[in-house]
């Protein structure tokens, strides 16, 4: 494994085996830490790249064989520019093997963890052509020392009105690691 720069990394294996794009788009860096878990998972079967969505080039894109974009929520939104990436780069998705992958602290409750039930996700996939080959929903992190002033209040009240918690001084991780390792071990079968 190593840094091509501070948010690039890149796990080399040998030239026959699949070669997996893992693009990120974080907000408080939790996306980033999942991106390199599934990587750690992938890395003994293939020639991994993990890079920040604003650092992917088409040329990332169609050297790799399989891609996966992680997206981290923020208020509801994903950020903008995921949804404009996936646009601007939609055939080369379609003609990949793919996955898509959303963060959020929704996902935390058990009725809002799945695809199917997050309404985050599902009003993302609505919003865009691409239909990913494999697709999740991991709860995220909250880690309310590191938010700003007016961050930490109003995330407080939304967790105050959704029966989260609401200590300030804590953070509070929600990640179910097992299904991050599932969706590492769906990439593989993909990669087959």
């Amino acid at each position: 494994m190593f840094y091509n720069d501070l948010n690039t990394i890149i796990f080399k294996r040998s030239k026959q085996m699949n070669n997996i794009l893992i693009i990120y788009s974080t907000t408080d860096g939790h996306t980033l830490t999942i991106s390199k878990t599934i990587a750690n998972y992938l890395k003994t079967n293939s020639n991994i790249l993990v890079t920040p969505l604003i650092n992917c080039t088409k040329d990332d894109l169609k050297n790799n064989d399989v891609i996966i974009i992680g997206a981290s929520i923020r208020y509801g939104k994903h950020n903008p520019k995921v949804k404009e990436f996936i646009e601007n780069n939609l055939m080369i998705l379609e003609n990949k093997k793919n996955a898509f992958f959303s963060v959020n602290v929704v996902a935390r409750k058990e009725n809002k963890n799945q695809p199917e039930t997050n309404p985050y996700l599902i009003k993302f996939l609505k919003s865009i052509t691409w239909k990913p080959d494999i697709v999740d929903v991991f709860a995220g992190r909250l880690d309310y020392p590191s938010l700003n002033f007016w961050d930490k209040q109003i995330i407080r009240l939304i967790m105050y009105i959704t029966k989260g918690p609401i200590d300030l001084k804590k953070t509070y991780e929600f990640t179910d690691w097992n299904r991050v390792e599932s969706f590492a071990q769906k990439i593989i079968n993909l990669s087959k």
